[in-house]
């Protein structure tokens, strides 16, 4: 027997696969947020088909999850970073190193860690200079992109459109100290950000748990974080609209997320993951990386 997994059996479902032993309902409740009367109703659903035997998950109930399993990830690390330079004039800013570790190790382990392997980086600026990857992870792919210095990054969601669903979607200069808030399962397509009283750069407003726009600078709002998760149905559209957008005047010049969150932001429903500040950082700037790492001090 199967069900319609609604979003409050989804979350005790994955609190379940993730404790990977039996839990009780009182935990449920502390970890999902739902309340005991809802988790003692889930439960007992899931004990009628089979989801869920003795507080613990079982195969059936694993099986339930699949299609809600991020399955693979793509990395946009194709660009320049000319805000980083002089660092980044030898060497592509995901492969600067912060500390002693390449930015972008961070995030590949985070992603090996949530249970995915499909890995592909679309890489383009000193290209070859990639390929010192394949000795720490030797499966993952990388894409190639050729436009990457005469378009902005929708040139690389171009290259990859055939491998969004199912997909995370990685800016591939972010510094992550939480590799927690790269999750396994996923309900809906979202987007990572964290929440602001104010902010001057990309943000989100975001009205009963969905992105209703993107924008520069806001109160109130959720600060972008350059990851996203899309799930089946919104990848393959996206394999459609980003062509779409790349071939209409001026779109060579879109950031890729304004193709879902402007240009057809009405066939899409992405939420919010909301993360912390300490969680995860972009470096923009010289200045920036030398505050978090005082080897690159100029003396």
């Amino acid at each position: 027997m199967d069900i319609q997994i609604t979003k409050k059996q989804f979350d005790v479902l994955c609190a379940l696969a993730e404790s990977k032993t039996s839990i009780s309902q009182r935990q449920l409740e502390i970890i999902t947020g739902h309340s005991l009367g809802t988790i003692n109703k889930i439960i007992k659903t899931f004990n009628e088909i089979g989801y869920v035997e003795n507080g613990a998950i079982t195969q059936l109930g694993l099986n339930a999850l699949d299609p809600y399993r991020a399955k693979r990830a793509v990395f946009i690390a194709a660009g320049f970073g000319s805000r980083l330079v002089p660092v980044t004039l030898n060497t592509p800013k995901p492969l600067v190193r912060v500390n002693g570790k390449r930015i972008i190790d961070g995030l590949i382990d985070a992603v090996y860690a949530a249970g995915i392997d499909d890995i592909y980086i679309v890489r383009g600026y000193l290209s070859d200079q990639f390929d010192q990857l394949l000795y720490k992870y030797p499966n993952i792919k990388f894409l190639e992109n050729p436009m990457y210095n005469e378009a902005n990054n929708i040139s690389s969601s171009m290259i990859a459109r055939y491998f969004l669903s199912n997909s995370y979607v990685f800016e591939a200069d972010l510094l992550i100290s939480n590799p927690k808030i790269i999750k396994k399962y996923h309900y809906s397509s979202e987007f990572l950000g964290i929440k602001v009283d104010r902010s001057d750069d990309w943000c989100f407003t975001v009205k009963d748990g969905f992105i209703k726009e993107e924008k520069v600078g806001g109160q109130n709002c959720y600060q972008m974080v350059g990851i996203s998760y899309w799930n089946e149905s919104d990848g393959k559209k996206l394999c459609k609209h980003i062509e779409e957008a790349f071939q209409s005047p001026g779109g060579k010049e879109l950031y890729w997320e304004q193709v879902p969150l402007l240009k057809f932001k009405d066939e899409y429903k992405v939420g919010i993951s909301e993360c912390q500040m300490d969680d995860i950082v972009e470096i923009d700037t010289f200045r920036e990386l030398v505050q978090i790492d005082k080897s690159y001090e100029i003396k």
